[in-house]
Formats: C-alpha cells, structure tokens, sequence
C-alpha cells in the first residue's frame, strides 16, 4: 500500500463525514509516520514499511477484539470497524500451498538437510510480511518431516 494513498483515503473519508474510517485511516497513517521517523526514512515513506505497519495494526485490533469482554459491544463494534477498515488495506498474504511452493522452488538446497531452525532462518527475511509466521512454520514442519 502506498503512503500517499493512505493519506488520500485518510482526506476523502474527512470529506464525507466519515468519522469511523477517517480515524481507523488516521492511526495507520500515524504509525507509518512513527514507523518512518523511526528507521530515518521520514520524507520517502517506503511500500514495505506502510505494509509491515498495517500488518501490526491489523495484529493489535485483532487482540483487541479477542480480549474484549463479551458485554462490551460498544468497544468490539468499535473494534470490529477498525478490523475491517485495517483489512481493506492489508497486503494479501500467501497461502500455504504458495508458501510450499515458493519453498520448493527458491529453498530447495536448505529444505534438503532437514533442519528446521536452518530453514526458518532462511526463509523468514523473504517471506516476513507476504505470510502468516504460523502458516510459514506449519509448511516447515512437514517439510522437514517433524
């Protein structure tokens, strides 16, 4: 997702009143901006940054929504608002029968000595952020055999 976009979107949901999505689309853009300021990249926001902060947030108001008490409909509606806002923008993740692929084809020589530690540590950097770390550690796991 591109910053800018973000940052449109952010406009056009000020424009039409629309409180819900102009703050859910405030505090992505917020957390790009802290994200950028914090690896020194404050004026050229990259794709990869927008996407790992969005990611985290869609992380966040997940857990938000897992741990609010069932009474309280009022916070997990806000909650579910802000999830599915969050989604709208997230990165499509690979499944795991793409995540086995990519593995076949790109890892084949570390997928060969069967450690699992060696192959998650050569494959995290590449897939971080395009899939879930569960379903990258599941298709390891029956990769290497364990």
């Amino acid at each position: 997702m591109q910053f800018e976009q973000l940052q449109k979107d952010m406009i056009a949901a000020m424009k039409a009143r629309d409180k819900v999505r102009k703050d859910a689309l405030s505090a992505l853009v917020s957390a790009a901006k802290k994200a950028a300021i914090d690896e020194g990249c404050r004026d050229n926001i990259p794709e990869e940054l927008t996407d790992r902060v969005i990611l985290k947030e869609v992380r966040t108001v997940k857990e938000q929504i897992d741990t609010c008490p069932a009474e309280r409909t009022d916070l997990l509606g806000e909650y579910q608002a802000r999830y599915d806002i969050f989604s709208e923008y997230a990165p499509r993740m690979m499944t795991a029968e793409e995540v086995e692929a990519l593995l076949q084809e790109k890892f084949a020589d570390v997928l060969a000595g069967k450690n699992k530690g060696a192959v998650m540590k050569a494959v995290m950097p590449e897939l971080r952020g395009k899939a879930e770390g569960s379903v990258i550690n599941q298709v390891v796991a029956k990769l290497c055999g364990k």
